[in-house]
């Protein structure tokens, strides 16, 4: 059973609820992505294959620390 939205633990005074929570999910989502991209690169036969894995470990992790620079500007700007 998932506790209400009152009895989260909150991640920091100045957040809401709701924003901490849709970033814990998007972190989640691009954590699936970054080990199944890893794993391709690792498994794959062909440097195609393997440069491609690469772009997307890459670009996740951009992704990773975008999301990261977002959450921490919406904190100290009071969102």
């Amino acid at each position: 059973m998932m506790p209400a939205a009152d009895d989260r633990p909150r991640s920091s005074v100045d957040e809401p609820p709701e924003l901490g929570l849709l970033f814990h999910r998007l972190n989640n989502q691009l954590g699936i992505i970054l080990a199944n991209a890893e794993l391709l690169e690792a498994k794959s036969s062909d440097d195609m294959s393997r440069a491609r894995a690469a772009q997307v470990v890459a670009s996740v992790l951009d992704a990773m620390t975008t999301a990261r620079e977002i959450r921490l500007r919406s904190r100290t700007s009071g969102v």
